[in-house]
């Protein structure tokens, strides 16, 4: 499938992050948020609850910011209006943190991943182009792309596979689409879009996609009727003979779609859009291309339009309550002073991490448009809503000259955790440049693999400390992903949501972490459980030295 075809179906893309609410509700801005299930005013405030059973620390989310206090020579606090002589009193502090800092740690490449063994495969290139683990097996969706030759009409096929540990894939006989007068393989209908598994649905429509695809005038001329104000001025490429907007499917089983007449919204996102259902807002979120350019002064009547000369790209998200109508899209994170100005951010590859449905990431390829090479670099979230540029990118770059992805990389969803624990992304890879003369061009899909999940360190190069914010702890032990060098260690601190260290957990009884440790679990004096009562919050407090925390996990 080639990349001008994979972009129609919507299998390469960038993608981002709105602040709209969905489709003809009020803005956010003037609602209050709401307690789930409760219907009365969100709570705010300690402790935290966790969507899975994991804690990774890509942002500083989950980090207390810490408090200080003036204190007196005789050591009580004092405040603004108390009379002290200039520098009488001093700083005290109270879980602040400090030498730490968040670190992106680089991939490893594995591929490819997939080699042709079929019939329908031969001659061509193949992408998977998403992954989900679903019921303890890793599904795949992808495209298998044969060019035009002298006897070979151009070709595309969707397919479908299944793994039991990710590494091994087979190709079952799905019996949907015919092949040279054969309904044995692989192939499927396709539904235009990435597909993800919606746990709010019923059974006919536990799969969604969203893509995007060209409309007809007639489609057109009833979404003007029904929402003339809500559409993206931006698709309107009429002059091309263009209009486009996002389509949605639903299937009972991910393989046989139907997909909806009208679109989600009118837009323009040439590039693989990539959605979800948000169990946290009871929402479907659509992560798009966005353009960033200006709207052109009235007062130059010869100004120009043309979206690829002038407009950035970028990432864009929306959110609607209803799967069969969407707000525009708001751009939530563009190419900022940390990139070059020619940079562009062409796909989004959103995702969330193994075990932590609560921690959102962004794998955004970056096309250095001055060189046209690419880089894939990282951004995290706590909601999804507002990302930030993890330090440490790129994490992934372009193969060596010669190598099956040399040319240019892609990502795709999902990030997924392998049975030994390492954690893998699929990606696309080509042999050339991505706007390269495309007559010889080929592509392959792979893995940027992190070995034991270590994708994001908190890192202490010498020594450092920090305390968690207040944790609802999902079990009563936890579990270790981090190394430490052999001058260094690792002590944690189980406290109540005062800061009162709990009997036996302080930093005095707990058993230093000194290694290599993955998922090692902590102990206090020779006890493993945390200590705590049920139904009772707690903090983590962290002292670390010449270490690096991976991540958390709670059993």
């Amino acid at each position: 499938m080639s990349r001008r075809e994979l972009s129609r179906r919507g299998f390469l893309g960038t993608a981002a992050a709105s602040l709209a609410g969905a489709a003809g509700s009020t803005p956010q801005s003037q609602t209050l948020a709401k307690s789930p299930g409760s219907g009365l005013p969100a709570q705010y405030g300690e402790p935290y609850q966790l969507a899975g059973n994991r804690l990774y620390f890509h942002n500083w989310h989950y980090i207390r910011p810490g408090s200080f206090e003036w204190k007196g020579e005789d050591g009580r606090n004092v405040g603004l209006k108390d009379a002290v002589a200039p520098g009488a009193a001093r700083l005290a502090h109270t879980d602040q943190p400090w030498g730490i800092r968040i670190v992106a740690q680089r991939a490893e490449r594995v591929g490819p991943i997939l080699r042709p063994e079929r019939p329908w495969e031969q001659g061509g290139s193949m992408a998977l182009t998403c992954m989900i683990q679903d019921a303890g097996m890793y599904r795949a969706w992808g495209g298998h792309f044969v060019p035009r030759q002298e006897d070979v009409q151009e070709q595309s096929h969707s397919f479908y596979m299944e793994s039991s540990d990710g590494l091994e894939w087979k190709r079952p006989n799905l019996g949907l689409v015919e092949f040279k007068g054969s309904r044995a393989n692989n192939l499927y209908g396709g539904s235009g879009g990435t597909p993800f598994v919606d746990p709010s649905a019923p059974p006919a429509e536990r799969y969604k996609s969203i893509g995007m695809d060209e409309l007809s005038p007639e489609i057109c001329e009833e979404y003007f009727r029904r929402r003339p104000n809500d559409w993206d001025s931006r698709a309107d490429r009429r002059s091309n003979g263009r209009l486009t907007g996002l389509t949605g499917s639903v299937s009972p089983d991910g393989l046989r779609w139907k997909t909806f007449r009208e679109p989600l919204v009118v837009l323009f996102s040439d590039t693989q859009v990539i959605a979800y259902y948000d169990e946290a807002l009871g929402k479907y979120v659509a992560y798009t291309r966005a353009w960033v350019l200006n709207e052109r002064s009235p007062r130059v009547p010869d100004g120009r339009s043309e979206l690829f000369d002038v407009g950035r790209r970028s990432i864009g998200r929306a959110e609607s309550a209803n799967f069969r109508q969407f707000p525009v899209p708001e751009t939530i994170l563009e190419p900022g002073p940390n990139l070059l100005p020619s940079d562009a951010l062409y796909t989004n590859c959103k995702t969330t991490v193994p075990g932590a449905p609560d921690h959102h990431l962004l794998f955004p390829t970056v096309w250095h448009t001055a060189s046209d090479s690419t880089s894939i670099t990282v951004a995290s979230s706590h909601d999804g809503r507002l990302w930030h540029w993890v330090p440490g990118a790129p994490v992934f770059t372009t193969g060596p000259f010669g190598a099956f992805d040399g040319g240019c990389v892609f990502a795709h969803p999902n990030l997924l955790e392998l049975p030994d624990g390492r954690f893998v992304l699929p990606y696309t890879g080509y042999n050339v440049p991505h706007k390269y003369p495309r007559g010889q061009y080929k592509y392959s899909p792979g893995y940027a693999l992190w070995p034991k999940g270590r994708v994001i360190a908190l890192e202490a190069r010498a020594k450092g400390e920090f305390a968690t914010m207040g944790l609802a702890p999902p079990g009563r032990k936890l579990r270790i992903n981090a190394l430490v060098l052999r001058g260094g260690s690792i002590q944690v601190e189980v406290a109540d949501l005062r800061g009162k260290p709990l009997p036996g957990r302080s930093f005095a009884e707990a058993a230093p972490i000194i290694g290599d440790h993955h998922w090692t679990t902590l102990s206090w004096n020779g006890q493993d459980d945390l200590g705590h009562k049920d139904g009772m919050g707690i903090m983590l407090r962290f002292r670390m030295d010449q270490a690096q925390l991976f991540g958390l996990e709670f059993v």
